[in-house]
Parts: C-alpha cells; sequence; structure tokens
C-alpha cells in the first residue's frame, strides 16, 4: 500500500493526513475484495524497515494502528471479516498489543473474509525466524525441506500468495512475502494507495485472470 506521501504532497496537507487517506483506501479495498468474492487479503500496513523513517511519523504511524483497530476494523467485522496481524508486536506499545490480540479474539469465527495486516513485517525477517525455529526444535539439516519451513513462519496457516499488487507505480517487492510471493502474479498499479478501490482492485483480479499460470512447468504439461 504505497504512495500516501506523495498523495499528501500533491494534496498539500501532512503526511499523517495521507497515512488516513490510506487507511480509508484500505476499507474500500476490503469492501472491494468481498463483493469480488475474494478470500483472503494480506495488506503491507508497515516493514521493518520503516523505524528507520522520521520519529513523527513513525509516531503517527502506531497511532494510526490503534485508531484502525479501535474504529474501521470492528466495522469491516459486522461484515464478517477476520482480522489478524503479521508480523513482529514486540516494538508496539502494551495497549496496542492487547487491542491486536482482542480484535484477533472477537473475529476468530468469521468467514467472509480473512484480513491479515502485515505491520513490522519483512519478509528477510521472517525467514531468518524461521531459521531460527528449525534450530531451536533441533532439526536436522537433512530433514530441512520447504515443509520444514513453511510450517515455521509467521502464519503457516496462510496459503502461497495468488496476485501481489504494488501501488503507485514503484516496481519492486519491498521486502514483502519473499517466500509466499515464489509464484505469485504480479501486478503493478500507478494509482496512488490513498486513491486505490473497488476499480482498481477489479482491473488487478481482471489482469491476474487473463494470465496463465505455469508454476515453472511448460503450458499444456
Amino acid at each position: 500500500m504505497d504512495g500516501n506521501g506523495r498523495w499528501a504532497e500533491l494534496h498539500g496537507v501532512s503526511v499523517a493526513e495521507g497515512h488516513r487517506a490510506g487507511t480509508r483506501a484500505l476499507r474500500r479495498t476490503v469492501e472491494a475484495a468481498i463483493e469480488l468474492g475474494i478470500g483472503t487479503l494480506v495488506v503491507y500496513a508497515f516493514s521493518t524497515e520503516n523505524w528507520a523513517r522520521p520519529a513523527d511519523e513513525v509516531a503517527d504511524l502506531l497511532v494510526l494502528l490503534s485508531e484502525t483497530i479501535d474504529g474501521e476494523l470492528p466495522d469491516l467485522a459486522k461484515q464478517g471479516v477476520r482480522t489478524r496481524f503479521l508480523g513482529r508486536r514486540d516494538r508496539v506499545d502494551d495497549a496496542t498489543q492487547v487491542k491486536m490480540r482482542e480484535l484477533e479474539a472477537e473475529t476468530a469465527h468469521l468467514e467472509t473474509l480473512q484480513l491479515w495486516i502485515a505491520f513490522d513485517y519483512g519478509g528477510r525477517a521472517e525467514l531468518v525466524e524461521a531459521a531460527q525455529r528449525l534450530v531451536a526444535d533441533g532439526v536436522d539439516a537433512e530433514a530441512v525441506d520447504e515443509q520444514a519451513i513453511a510450517s515455521r513462519l509467521y502464519a503457516p496457516e496462510l496459503a502461497d500468495l495468488d496476485l501481489l499488487v504494488r501501488t503507485s507505480g514503484e516496481v519492486r517487492l519491498s521486502n514483502f512475502m519473499l517466500w509466499e510471493a515464489a509464484y505469485a502474479e504480479l501486478v503493478f498499479a500507478e494509482t496512488l494507495w490513498p486513491d486505490f478501490g473497488e476499480d482498481e482492485l477489479r482491473a488487478a483480479v481482471e489482469a491476474y485472470a487473463a494470465r496463465q499460470r505455469r508454476f515453472g512447468a511448460r503450458a499444456g504439461t
């Protein structure tokens, strides 16, 4: 979900307002995903590298996370959205951690859409931690295979990605779900995230549907 800062600059508002506009885009996009029959949606809200941003921006983002848990996500729960968080939690304050756990528990029974919010997440960090768990579990080198690694990722129950959408015209993965995106179809949208919504999501899904997925094999085999 990229482009909040540039959107803010274009509209002559603060970066914090750009991030709040991004939160509104998140709600629109989740509701659009429900309309399109999408079962699982993972959104990249805050990366492990984002801590290097200016301190006031990081503080605003942490406040926005708390506000989103209090405001937007309970409304989405009324539409059947189950919310879970992906990534580290030890670097946010205790009160926000409690809110994250409570929201996950309160929405655990919902099935319309599975929403994963990647916060303080990095694909490399996820793989490093999976490797650390292998060592801690005493797994022999000969026993390490894809399943052994996949079962030790942050969310082993999360399937591999089918479609990965990057907004704002940037053409890179930025350390997002490096393992899970191995065979994902990639769509790079020019739209800045705060302007993203149903039309853009539908276009991405249609682009995905038009592609032939081979997973390394040749067509017809």
